[in-house]
């Protein structure tokens, strides 16, 4: 008897894929591509200035190329994930978390870029950790849920995984970096509540975690100064106000209908990451409050999706999976519009479909791979 290799066991014999959620696919690349559109608007002006610097001929896409590159990559990787047997991947989960917490400690001693150490550099991509720790996030919470789903109501259920992504947590931390520890622990006590947890087991970690983030916030003086900023951040203009306060002025400046596609004027250095993390205020800018409304629509439409999906999933692996995806994207989505609006302090999160980055656009489109994957497993109805 002829042995299956594990890349051939992984894929089934038989995949139907006409019962792929195409409404959902549509949604992903309309908003990839509308992501990519305003990526090349908000990188244009910082692109020019960079070629300028470097020698290079000048260009407005330098960029926008390598986050096509990206995307494109990304989305075979998507359809990659959507066909193969996630059942299978399960057993080989531990080892998943075994070499994310390696890399979470080999980036610890990587040259500093921007005074944080988030990269490992593999010559043609640099490899960002911290990202790839929300795919076996939600790979080891959805397992650990399927498996202990009838126990979750009693506390010392939950002391295993809150110890494991609290590792995760830690190691991310030291990087340093705050807005992804918090995304995942919220993440991670929402998805608890959802499948039984008691109340009280949810507000006692979230005690302690606000404690720490407190503590950690005092040990570092640039981070006091983004809580002071986050709170009169037009008094702190000058200062460590400067970015939120020029971000404002930016979704202000945008009214009902923008200023046009292409036309911000805040992109030209006056917002500082305007590609990157608060790409969201020159959207805004571009094509006003009626626009952003429309996409924030598209992000609730695709939790929708993925909700209708977990409902109708074959396992409750898959259902667990599917739910712990989008919720980790979603709330990515609303922590980088809250920050950029004010509504809390500034971290460094990206806005998924839309800001630069290589490991962000590939860890949305695996996240949104593993819902594609449940939908073509769904129950016909």
């Amino acid at each position: 008897m002829k042995r299956q290799s594990f890349w051939g066991s992984l894929f089934p014999k038989r995949i139907d894929v006409r019962f792929i959620d195409y409404k959902l696919l549509t949604a992903i690349i309309i908003l990839t591509i509308v992501g990519l559109s305003f990526l090349y608007s908000a990188s244009s002006a910082i692109s020019y200035a960079k070629s300028l610097k470097n020698n290079l001929p000048p260009t407005t896409a330098m960029f926008f190329k390598k986050q096509l590159l990206w995307s494109l990559i990304a989305i075979t990787i998507m359809l990659f994930v959507v066909f193969i047997d996630l059942e299978k991947i399960r057993k080989h989960i531990p080892v998943i978390a075994i070499l994310t917490i390696a890399s979470l400690i080999i980036v610890l001693f990587m040259p500093k870029i921007q005074n944080t150490r988030r990269w490992i550099n593999l010559v043609f991509f640099n490899f960002q950790p911290s990202e790839f720790a929300k795919v076996m996030f939600v790979l080891y919470i959805s397992d650990y849920i399927d498996r202990n789903y009838s126990k979750i109501r009693r506390f010392k259920y939950l002391l295993k995984p809150f110890l494991v992504i609290s590792i995760i947590l830690v190691l991310i931390a030291l990087e340093p970096d705050l807005g992804t520890p918090a995304l995942i622990f919220i993440s991670m006590l929402i998805i608890f509540f959802i499948y039984g947890a008691k109340t009280i087991h949810i507000i006692t970690p979230l005690i302690i975690g606000s404690i720490l983030i407190v503590l950690e916030i005092n040990r570092h003086s640039y981070r006091a100064k983004r809580v002071t900023a986050f709170l009169s951040s037009f008094s702190e203009l000058k200062e460590t106000g400067f970015q939120l306060a020029q971000s404002l002025v930016a979704i202000g400046s945008g009214w009902w209908f923008g200023k046009g596609p292409g036309n911000s004027i805040m992109k030209l250095n006056y917002l500082p990451e305007s590609h990157t993390d608060f790409i969201f205020p020159i959207i805004a800018e571009e094509i006003g409050f009626i626009g952003t409304t429309l996409i924030i629509f598209v992000f609730v439409y695709i939790f929708l999706r993925a909700v209708n999906i977990a409902k109708n999933s074959k396992s409750s692996f898959l259902s667990i999976l599917t739910i712990s995806s989008i919720i980790i994207i979603i709330i990515q989505a609303f922590f980088n519009m809250a920050m950029t609006v004010g509504m809390i302090p500034t971290k460094g999160l990206p806005l998924p479909f839309f800001s630069y980055g290589g490991s962000s656009i590939i860890v949305t489109m695996i996240l949104m791979g593993f819902i594609l994957n449940a939908s073509l497993r769904r129950k016909r109805i």
